[in-house]
């Protein structure tokens, strides 16, 4: 995509981070996740983890920012696969997670969402991870279409999100790397 570059996000991109993450929340889970849970979003308190999350950060979850024109319009994050991460060293899979993918709503379908993945599957492969794993909602039909595009399919593991006491199914997909990511 020209014109669009992606790099690791610093603190100051934290509170743009924030907004696309908490407008995309508000915009994309309409409907799957109460909307009381969705108002009580601040874009403040997610800036606020957001700089606490990377300045506290030891280098194994990697944030990366599409910045187009000077403004960062989408973000992903991907560190250990969080399910493996849980057990003990030996038993850990080397399997990577993708944590979280957002593009700001008013910028969707332009090849910022796939360009954010592709640079985090190339990164993930290069550091020699063999498999990407997700979570998403079940009932997010488009980031599932997303995913599915790019190779991604349910590997039967399910689980539930809670979301202002809601239970809210999400589904893991999972895809093999190859060495340059997801080619």
């Amino acid at each position: 995509m020209s014109g669009l570059l992606i790099r690791e996000m610093t603190l100051a991109d934290c509170s743009r981070v924030a907004e696309i993450r908490v407008l995309g929340w508000r915009r994309a889970y309409e409907g799957l996740i109460p909307r009381s849970y969705l108002d009580g979003l601040s874009v403040t308190e997610d800036a606020a983890r957001r700089r606490d999350r990377l300045e506290q950060g030891d280098g194994t979850v990697v944030n990366l920012v599409a910045e187009r024109a000077g403004t960062v319009v989408g973000w992903a994050c991907h560190g250990p696969d969080r399910d493996s991460a849980d057990r003990d060293s030996e038993v850990r899979t080397g399997d990577v997670e993708l944590y979280a993918i957002y593009v700001h709503p008013d910028l969707l379908g332009q090849g910022i969402g796939q360009a954010l993945l592709r640079e985090s599957a190339r990164r993930c492969a290069t550091a020699g991870h063999g498999r990407m794993l997700l979570w998403v909602l079940e009932g997010n039909a488009p980031a599932r279409r997303f995913y599915e595009r790019a190779g991604f399919l349910p590997d039967g593991a399910e689980e539930p999100f809670e979301a202002a006491g809601v239970a809210v199914p999400e589904l893991r997909y999972a895809r093999p790397l190859t060495g340059t990511g997801l080619d």
